[in-house]
């Protein structure tokens, strides 16, 4: 249609007029109606246009009235563009030199807009050249300004340079200032130093004097002291070999009384001879051997044994003398009492039978009389019985077997093997290092970790696994270090604590229970150690030497030298601890049905035995003392009225047997037993042991 065509003819020439390539910003729909009315308000004058109207223009003006007649018309078009450049061109002017609004084709407006007022006029050429001027003036003002600022910028660094120089020289000067006080204070202190190194040097020379007079008398006293020393030395030495000498004599006087004391035992085979009481002479054999050994023993702990000692280890030995010459007149006596007896008797069967034959008629044969050792004989035993003594030597022929058994392990020297070794005796050994009172939890993972690792299983040791069967003889090696580490926890942990006596034997008697040789090794290693708790007391033979005697006693003999009683009777303290806190506890965890592999039975059989025999001077007290103390309450419950028949036996018949063997300076373990059983009867009751697990401990 036609008037399509003229709409968008009309649209083209709205978008190519000035207006339509404006470029609109959105933001000045948000500042609304302040930027129409920026853009229609008319340019202002500068402040300085009227000083400029008055002064500048005038020049100005005569300057282009005489230049116009001049410059050629390109001049003109020159001075245009120069005024074009200097004079920009206002948003208002632009929009007034804009064309008017489209129209039609046909020339005519259209008849709905609206009619809008003329463009304001241009700007006449003198508000050009007042603008051109102010921005003249404002140039050259700034200019100045600049110009102002720099001079004043130099004078500062003139003025910054001065006072540099200024403070340089006053540092100098202080330098030199300092300098001298410097030198001067050094002057001072060395004039000091020169005057105290004189009085110094007189000081030295006066004390030099001195000395020397010192000396003198020092080096007398010091030959005098070291004469004297000589002569002490001379003296210690001839008291160490005078010592010496006694100490051998007593060792002489001791194998003489240990010889002698098994001819006291060797007349065992006259035991059926009637009126010989060989049972005291035996008791006070032992009696001697115990004084003659309680010598030694003070004079080894003192140093050296004194003429006081010697010459009453020879009173005891020609009593001992005495003693065997006696008994052998005594058996002498018996025997001749006996065979004169026998003739008797001869005779009297002879006629009797004589007289019969005669009769004719048959006479019932007479019966014999009781023979005396049949009836309970009130002295007591030096020997252990027959069936003990065998059960010992058993256990160890057992242990020794067991070592054997395990030898080619302990002696191989491939690098491997003694790996394994190790590794095995530390799962063995470590377990019971780590038993203690902290909680039943804590004892139930060392039980489980021995219990795995004799059954064959896989033990955590120092980082890595460890089984028994990684060799055929380990299974025996671990028995063997474990029975013989808890001996030792009991001869050292237990020694030094009471109390720890407890946990050890509750995880031994389970380990027992399950696993008897491992108890049977037990008891080997504690017999050995401890042979007392058998009861076991060794015998000195002929050929022995004293050492090795020593140590079947249980003394740790080092250097030829055996350790000290207190030592000795603690660690036997910490065994008999240890063997009477096994004989009552049982692993709480274990069959409850089976009976104990080793039972309270045993610890009555050892009471009575021990009581059967012959004490010893301060070893039977505190042996007695600890094991009841541990073990008393549970076979006052086990056994009860004829516990307390054992116990009024200790204290009527066998206190003064003690107390006649002891001397006044072992009364102590005495006194601690007497008393302790006094309590006891007269409360009726042992208390329980302190530390005993109760089913609390069980429950942590």
């Amino acid at each position: 249609m036609p008037s399509e065509g003229r709409c968008w003819e009309t649209l083209q020439a709205l978008r190519s007029s000035h207006k339509g390539r404006l470029c609109y910003n959105r933001d000045w729909l948000l500042r609304g109606e302040d930027v129409l009315e920026e853009c229609m308000s008319l340019p202002k004058l500068s402040s300085y246009s009227g000083w400029i109207v008055d002064h500048v223009l005038p020049h100005k003006q005569a300057e282009e009235n005489s230049s116009s007649s001049e410059n050629s018309p390109s001049s003109d078009s020159t001075s245009a563009l120069d005024q074009a450049l200097l004079v920009p061109t206002s948003p208002i002017r632009s929009y007034a030199s804009s064309p008017a609004s489209p129209t039609s084709p046909n020339g005519a407006k259209d008849k709905h807009e609206p009619q809008h007022p003329e463009p304001m006029a241009l700007q006449s050429s003198r508000g050009v050249r007042v603008e051109g001027c102010i921005r003249m003036y404002e140039f050259l003002h700034r200019m100045k300004g600049t110009e102002g600022l720099r001079q004043w910028q130099e004078e500062q660094e003139r003025k910054v340079r001065s006072f540099s120089e200024m403070a340089s020289e006053q540092l100098k000067r202080f330098d030199e200032r300092k300098e001298l006080k410097q030198h001067k204070e050094f002057q001072d202190l060395r004039e000091v130093m020169e005057k105290s190194t004189r009085e110094a040097l007189g000081h030295q020379e006066k004390l030099k004097a001195e000395h020397r007079h010192r000396a003198k008398i020092l080096n007398l006293k010091l030959r005098e002291a070291e004469q004297q020393r000589i002569k002490q030395a001379e003296l210690e030495r001839l008291q160490k070999e005078e010592g010496q000498v006694r100490l051998r004599s007593l060792y002489t006087l001791q194998e003489e009384v240990l010889q002698l004391s098994q001819q006291l035992e060797a007349s065992d085979q006259h035991g059926d001879l009637q009126g010989v009481s060989l049972a005291a002479f035996r008791t006070r054999g032992n009696q001697l051997c115990s004084l003659i050994s309680a010598i030694i023993r003070a004079a080894s702990e003192s140093g050296y044994p004194t003429a006081e000692n010697q010459a009453e280890a020879e009173r005891a030995v020609q009593e001992m003398r005495e003693l065997v010459t006696n008994l052998g007149q005594e058996i002498t006596r018996a025997c001749e009492e006996k065979k004169r007896q026998d003739e008797e008797e001869a005779q009297v069967k002879l006629q009797e039978s004589q007289m019969q034959q005669g009769s004719g008629t048959p006479t019932p044969t007479p019966v014999p009389s009781q023979d005396p050792g049949g009836t309970q004989n009130e002295d007591l035993q030096v020997k252990v019985q027959d069936s003990t003594m065998q059960w010992y030597q058993q256990l160890q022929e057992a242990s020794a077997q067991c070592v054997l058994s395990f030898e080619g392990l302990t002696s191989s020297k491939d690098s491997q093997m003694k790996k394994i070794k190790m590794d095995l005796q530390k799962a063995a050994t470590i377990p019971v290092s780590q038993i203690s009172t902290i909680a039943g939890s804590k004892l139930k993972e060392v039980f489980d970790k021995i219990n795995g690792l004799l059954s064959g299983k896989l033990v955590q040791s120092g980082g890595h696994s460890v089984s028994i069967t990684l060799n055929p003889q380990g299974l025996d090696f671990v028995q063997y270090k474990l029975a013989e580490k808890f001996v030792k926890q009991g001869e050292e942990e237990v020694a030094s604590h009471h109390e720890a006596a407890f946990p050890i034997a509750v995880v031994a008697s389970g380990i027992w229970e399950l696993h008897p040789r491992v108890g049977n090794l037990i008891l080997a290693h504690l017999h050995k150690k401890c042979p007392y708790s058998v009861p076991f007391y060794p015998a000195f033979k002929e050929g022995m030497a004293l050492e090795d005697y020593q140590r079947m006693l249980g003394y740790q003999v080092k250097d030829s030298k055996m350790e000290q009683q207190d030592n000795f009777l603690k660690r036997m303290s910490g065994m008999i601890r240890l063997y009477a806190a096994i004989i009552q506890l049982r692993w709480p965890y274990g069959n409850q049905q089976a009976t104990h592999p080793h039972g309270l039975n045993h610890g009555w059989r050892w009471l009575a035995q021990i009581l059967n025999m012959e004490p010893l001077a301060d070893v039977t007290a505190t042996l007695l003392f600890d094991f009841l103390e541990v073990c008393g309450n549970a076979l006052m419950k086990q056994y009860q009225v004829q516990f307390w028949k054992m116990i009024l036996l200790i204290k009527e018949d066998y206190f003064p047997r003690i107390e006649a063997i002891t001397s006044s300076g072992q009364m102590g373990s005495f006194i601690r037993l007497k008393q302790f059983l006094e309590k006891c009867l007269q409360r009726k009751e042992i208390p329980v042991p302190k530390g005993f697990l109760t089913s609390s401990f069980w429950r942590s």
